[in-house]
């Protein structure tokens, strides 16, 4: 066998197994020079890890596919090897989960037809099929070549979600301090990701409404949503008589002279100082607008 190597089949290619290799590349399990595409027996029996070919799913072997009529499960060879990391104590629950909930599952439930597509979405699935040569017939130098620039875009959005996710830890604490307040609203002094550290905390069943926080050299007022899963909705909306103003017609309409704009989905607002936000927050809060 050779160590840190990585099979899959040749020909055309999907998002699961482009992601699966990306994934082992990431946490440094495999040498990128060491990737063989084929469908030959006794070459992917050479490889230490093989994914999404040879009709076996063994972590303890580490043969990922689930394409054989016994495998009932809902992975896709890229959730099998995500889990297969975090039963090796690669990664842990928290980064686990993470990942899940940014990327995996929408990879293993569009590679097991789980899916509904919607006129005018493109997922990320989508983007990387359209990495596979458009004319079918491809000859092998065309496709391997396809493969891997395929890869080194999924790579990249993984070490990018990767640096996200250990920031959003960092501030994991600065958030809590501000839920330990139990006031209706959490107030930062810097801007941050906030929303994931929330609900991990248990957000869900805390009275804040809003978060009052700097943005781009301003101020932001934003709704909280009611758990994190529902984000597009809010607990308490901004009042309908902002929806939609900037400028002159938002002073005239809050009576504060540091309003800069409300989004009309009534769930954020921009103001020029942290105590024009305050003031905004308050007028909100006491139901004055």
């Amino acid at each position: 066998m050779l160590d840190r190597s990585f099979g899959t089949h040749d020909g055309s290619f999907h998002s699961d197994e482009v992601t699966a290799c990306a994934i082992l590349l990431l946490v440094g399990r495999i040498d990128r020079g060491k990737i063989l595409r084929t469908r030959e027996p006794k070459a992917l029996e050479a490889c230490e890890y093989v994914c999404d070919v040879g009709g076996i799913y063994d972590p303890g072997s580490k043969r990922f596919d689930h394409h054989q009529a016994d495998y009932r499960g809902e992975l896709s060879s890229a959730g099998m090897v995500w889990l297969y990391l975090k039963d090796q104590g690669t990664i842990d629950e928290q980064t686990y989960q993470f990942f899940n909930r940014s990327l995996i599952l929408g990879v293993d439930a569009h590679d097991n037809g789980r899916v509904v597509y919607e006129t005018g979405h493109c997922s990320f699935s989508q983007i990387v099929s359209n990495f596979v040569p458009v004319i079918y017939d491809a000859p092998p130098s065309v496709q391997n070549e396809a493969f891997f620039q395929a890869l080194d875009f999924v790579l990249g959005h993984l070490q990018r979600l990767l640096e996200r996710f250990n920031y959003i830890r960092e501030c994991r604490q600065k958030v809590a301090d501000a839920m330990a307040e139990k006031k209706k609203f959490l107030l930062f002094e810097e801007p941050m990701p906030w929303i994931d550290n929330f609900f991990d905390l248990g957000g869900e069943a805390h009275p804040a409404l809003f978060v009052v926080m700097p943005s781009g050299g301003h101020w932001k007022l934003r709704a909280i949503p009611p758990n994190n899963e529902d984000r597009m909705n809010m607990r308490m909306p901004l009042p309908e008589t902002w929806a939609g103003l900037q400028d002159i017609e938002l002073k005239k309409a809050t009576k504060i002279s540091g309003a800069i704009f409300c989004h009309k989905g009534k769930f954020i607002s921009v103001w020029e100082t942290k105590e024009d936000a305050l003031k905004a927050l308050d007028v909100v809060l006491q139901g004055r607008s």
